[in-house]
């Protein structure tokens, strides 16, 4: 005897409210181990598989390749305690006139974890079949909006009736009994049900012996809200034009920048600054043997020192508090174009590291962030972000803060251009900075006392080894 259980797309961390679906591991059908990788989602920060807890056989996949699911969907079902062949025949079985009514076994996961859902012992829940949930379905509730993939369409039972622990035993046909007592306790409940013209009577409880909780509800009214959502067809292209879904990655970029332009009063300020001496500092260090240190790690090493002088840009503002709030390790980001679009990887405590360590540490965040391994914590928690549009072949930005930071540097590329150096005409390697910040954590003096600074350290590197 098998017990069907459902897997819910996990809280993945750091807030993140939904993910799409980019790639299904595993088939209907197949066989599945504890933790295996069921299916890759792309969140609004990273790439991540997603393991099952269960071992079993999948019954049925909850949404296609490129479909959005929110947290605490359904992703797919298990049978827990049944073999590839077992399930085969009880889909063949599916049409039988009765059921043979089965107590649920617990099943047992692996005991680890992901943010939001843990993989121990399913709970011991008895729950009401309904004529609905044959095997067929393979699941308890159907995507919002249609049936589940790889599953026969179910009947005409709403898709909050769906009970959460049908059994390989169960046949359609049945009938659950539409008179008697409602099982709800609480008046809230009833209330909401009441409010948003639900049948109480139309729902499967998930709590002790069928009693519908206000969680039950509340799935009801979101999926009954999903499915009045008119979803939009597909329009024709108008004079070639295309369309492209502002989600995932791209999705998260425009919210962020928007609520950056929103809330922040930013203003940029620029300084072209002359960086012959630090390109040749960089190549005595290169030639010297060991790590080659990149040009970014020095200005990342020149920020760490700015940021040590003028504390003030290493600060955000708490506006339901009206407090600024200042930093004393700076987390510092730094944009990387990918193919999945910009992210700002960050790395931890920047200030502890010299060039070297930092030249390691950009290169393997860049590296990870191109292979589409950056997890929401190497994402999150930026204090300061490096912005180096040069690598572009562009001179010149005005940064958009990454929210809620208050201050972002651009590094325009380094190119040779006529110079007054030492009192003569001189071709020299020159780059335009530009920091953009918070006008609410300081005033003009100190954002530019900091960028004076940090063109200072570009021009003469030897400005920087009075704070090393």
């Amino acid at each position: 005897m098998a017990q069907v259980l459902e897997f819910k797309l996990p809280d993945l961390g750091e807030g993140l409210t939904e993910a799409e679906i980019v790639r299904w591991l595993v088939s209907v059908g197949e066989v599945v181990a504890i933790d295996q990788p069921v299916v890759e989602v792309e969140t609004a920060k990273a790439m991540v598989e997603v393991p099952c807890p269960y071992a079993g056989v999948v019954t049925a996949r909850f949404g296609e390749e490129g479909a959005e699911l929110p947290v605490g969907a359904p992703l797919l079902t298990v049978a827990v305690g049944a073999s590839a062949d077992s399930v085969d025949t009880a889909h063949a079985g599916a049409g039988a006139d009765h059921a043979k009514a089965t107590k649920a076994t617990e099943a047992e996961g692996s005991g680890n974890v992901l943010v939001g859902y843990g993989t121990g012992a399913a709970p011991a829940r008895r729950r009401r079949v309904r004529a609905a949930d044959s095997v067929r379905d393979g699941a308890t509730r159907p995507r919002e909006g249609g049936a589940p993939v790889g599953a026969a369409a179910a009947p005409s039972a709403p898709p909050a009736a769906r009970s959460t622990s049908t059994s390989l035993d169960a046949i359609p046909g049945q009938t659950a009994a539409t008179d008697g007592p409602v099982p709800v306790i609480s008046p809230l409940v009833r209330k909401l049900a009441r409010e948003h013209g639900l049948d109480l009577r139309e729902l499967t409880g998930s709590g002790p012996d069928g009693l519908i909780l206000r969680a039950d509800v509340e799935y009801a009214v979101r999926a009954a809200e999903q499915r009045a959502v008119p979803v939009p067809a597909e329009t024709a292209p108008v004079h070639g034009e295309k369309r492209t879904p502002l989600r995932g990655v791209r999705g998260a970029i425009a919210d962020k920048l928007s609520r950056s332009r929103r809330e922040i009063p930013e203003v940029t300020i620029w300084v072209d600054a002359d960086a012959t001496e630090l390109m040749n500092a960089r190549t005595a260090m290169n030639a010297s043997g060991g790590p080659k240190i990149s040009l970014l790690a020095l200005f990342g090493r020149i920020c760490t020192a700015a940021l040590d002088r003028h504390p003030e840009l290493n600060s955000m503002v708490d506006t339901a508090a009206r407090e600024i709030v200042q930093y004393d390790r700076v987390q510092l980001g730094f944009a990387a174009q990918t193919d999945r679009g910009l992210v700002v990887p960050v790395v931890k405590d920047a200030q502890a590291l010299g060039a070297e360590a930092l030249t390691a540490e950009l290169g393997r965040l860049t590296q990870a962030a191109r292979e589409g391994r950056l997890t929401p914590a190497d994402l999150t928690g930026g204090t300061f972000t490096l912005n180096n549009y040069g690598v572009f072949g562009v001179d010149g930005s005005t940064p958009i803060i990454n929210h809620p930071e208050a201050a972002m540097l651009g590094i325009g590329r380094i190119v040779a251009k006529p110079w007054v150096h030492q009192g003569e005409l001189a071709v020299r390697q020159v780059v335009q900075l530009s920091l953009t910040f918070d006008h609410r954590v300081c005033d003009g003096g100190t954002a530019g006392g900091f960028l004076r600074y940090v063109a200072d350290c570009v021009e003469q590197p030897a400005v920087l080894l009075r704070t090393l």
